[in-house]
This record gives structure tokens, sequence and C-alpha cells, in this order.
């Protein structure tokens, strides 16, 4: 079984003046299958950019990137998008719930565009996965009517739907305060358990205690990359 994740020789430049900017400088590594990393590193050193390459929601301006058995170069934007409805999770900051559909419906709108889990199960998958990050109680209710914790366990069951081998989360507990991002946190490393693929771009601190690897980048380049634990390089 090959990495879940290769990102091979990656550039990620973007017009901007006369020189543009490069974003993601020449960027390399490999991440297994079951492995749980974090990407760290200040503001504006890429961290973003590179969630959003493998994802495929942005393509690298040269290089090659492979997630979950795809080279997403090769695919069409159509591609692209079926694609990443039946192997990518994403979670965001900001939950980035549909305010006009229940918690349940937000969760069940992945099931109905990849179209993996049958029309009649889709409901119970729903009211399943919401129970399992704790807000199963909070199905029916709108998302405006939930706390910052529970939309953002909400958003995590909605990355779950079409139960997708990678989970990406771009800084997952930035807008929750530091007892609810623990518990964000813990149920990332509940999942991981499962065998699933995580990567969490994070500004956490404490982030080595729940996760196996942390990368740090540093100008769109890696600068340190070092199993947690261990505390040693990968």
């Amino acid at each position: 079984m090959g990495p879940a994740i290769q990102v091979i020789d990656v550039v990620k430049r973007y017009p901007l003046g006369a020189g543009g900017f490069t974003a993601i400088d020449r960027l390399s590594f490999d991440i297994a299958q079951g492995e749980f990393v974090a990407i760290v590193g200040r503001s504006g050193s890429g961290k973003t950019t590179l969630l959003n390459l493998l994802a495929g929601i942005d393509r690298p301006t040269s290089g090659t990137v492979h997630v979950a058995g795809a080279d997403l170069g090769s695919l069409s934007e159509s591609g692209l998008a079926g694609w990443r409805g039946r192997n990518v999770g994403l979670v965001f900051q900001f939950f980035q719930l549909l305010p006009t559909l229940t918690v349940a419906e937000n969760v069940m709108l992945p099931m109905d565009f990849a179209r993996k889990i049958p029309i009649g199960e889709r409901r119970d998958r729903a009211l399943q996965l919401l129970e399992r990050v704790g807000v199963g109680d909070q199905a029916d209710k709108m998302p405006a009517t939930l706390s910052g914790g529970q939309q953002q366990r909400a958003a995590i069951a909605r990355a779950l739907a079409n139960d997708p081998p990678v989970l990406l989360a771009d800084e997952p507990t930035g807008n929750l305060d530091s007892t609810t991002a623990d518990a964000v946190l813990g149920l990332f490393d509940d999942l991981n358990a499962d065998g699933r693929t995580i990567v969490v771009v994070t500004h956490e601190r404490d982030i080595r205690a729940i996760v196996g690897r942390e990368v740090t980048l540093m100008d769109g380049r890696v600068v340190a990359d070092e199993r947690a634990s261990a505390g040693v390089p990968a």
C-alpha cells in the first residue's frame, strides 16, 4: 500500500506584481496511510496553500500531488470535485455550515452530491455521525442556534459523511476557546485511531501531545519534520 499523500517537487506561484509570489517552493514529502500530521508555521508560511493543493481546491504551478490514489493534476475540474466528494473530508476554521439547512441536512449534503450512500440511508447515517461527534441532540436545529464548538463538531460530522480515507482541517480550533479546542482535537485523535489519515493546519502549541508527526513550513519549504512522540526527524 502506497502513501496516502505524496507531494513531489511542488511549486505554487501566484502572479503578484512584477515577479509574483511563491507560496510553495519545491516541496516534497509523503504521508503514510493512517498518519495524523500537523502542518505548522507562521502566517504566510504556505500552510493553507498546501492544504488547498492536497484537497484539489487549488492546482500547483509545477510538480505532482497524489492523494488517496489519484494524481490530482490529471483530473478535470469536474473529476476533481467528484474525487474530493468521495475521498476527502474538509473541516474549516469558520465551520461553513449552510445557515438555511438543519444540522442533519448539512451532514447529508455531501452524501447527496457524491451519491455514495443510498438515499434511504442518508439521514440515519447523518444522525449516527452527529451522535458520534457528540451533537446528536442538535440534529434538527439550525446551525446559528449552536455554540461554536457544537458547530465545529457538526462540521466534522459533515466531513465524514462519505467515509473519506483522508481528512483535511484548516485551523479547526482557531475559532474556539481552549477547552472546546482540546475536545475537538481529541475527536480528531479518535478518528485517527480508526485508521483515517488526518492532516491539520494549526497554530495550537500543544499539538504534539496528540498528533504523530509535526511538519513545520517556512517560506513554502519544510524546515522541520518530526515524529511528535519521539521528537526526532521523520
